[in-house]
């Protein structure tokens, strides 16, 4: 059966494709144990889940060697999605509630992903220094940049300078009007045909 990754990004790699095959199954497993995914939600798992994560990968391919954090990544969403995508990339994901960073763990050792590290902390605790800073519906723009400037590298060496890059939906003309002269914004309808994109955004934020 052909995943909706494959359905978009047809020069998946055999590996990429069976990673992506198994995440549906190992999610529902978890999911099933511990609550990370709406019960509504992972019967829809490829579209609403994967598919959304891999809208990033639509935006914008990161270099081998880029850093990448997740906040609040929950289950590891759109963290372990773009892992598979990009396995030459680092990929940390955070969220400050151990049972979801437990699963996310899990599903990334289960998928035999070995650029990802989990990590239980909140964003405002954590150290490092990332090229992108990606997150998926988490808080208003405004705070999540507060509480994680700290953490952007300004090395840039991919095709768009580092940044936040935010998966976001509805109406943002408010939330990002402090941004407005900086901010991209764009609509994931453009790639992915599915209805449920249709109010679905990649919020592009240059550091």
């Amino acid at each position: 059966m052909t995943t909706s990754a494959e359905k978009y990004f047809p020069s998946l790699t055999p590996l990429q494709r069976h990673q992506f095959s198994l995440l549906p199954e190992i999610y529902r497993e978890w999911n099933n144990r511990i609550n990370v995914v709406s019960r509504k939600d992972i019967d829809n798992f490829e579209v609403n889940h994967l598919l959304h994560s891999l809208a990033i990968a639509r935006f914008i391919r990161f270099a081998p060697g880029t850093s990448v954090i997740d906040i609040g990544t929950g289950g590891g969403l759109p963290g372990i999605p773009l892992a598979v995508f990009f396995p030459d990339v680092r990929f940390t994901l955070a969220d400050s509630i151990a049972k979801k960073i437990r699963v996310a763990s899990a599903v990334a050792t289960e998928a035999g992903l070995n650029n990802v590290t989990a990590v239980t902390a909140r964003a405002e605790s954590l150290s490092g220094q990332y090229d992108f800073i990606i997150a998926r519906a988490v808080t208003e723009t405004a705070q999540f940049v507060r509480l994680t400037r700290h953490l952007a590298s300004r090395k840039s060496f991919n095709e768009k300078k580092n940044g936040y890059i935010l998966l976001k939906g509805g109406n943002l003309e408010e939330e990002l009007g402090p941004f407005l002269k900086s901010v991209e914004i764009a609509d994931i309808s453009n790639w992915f045909e599915e209805p449920w994109f249709e109010t679905k955004k990649v919020v592009y934020l240059p550091f």
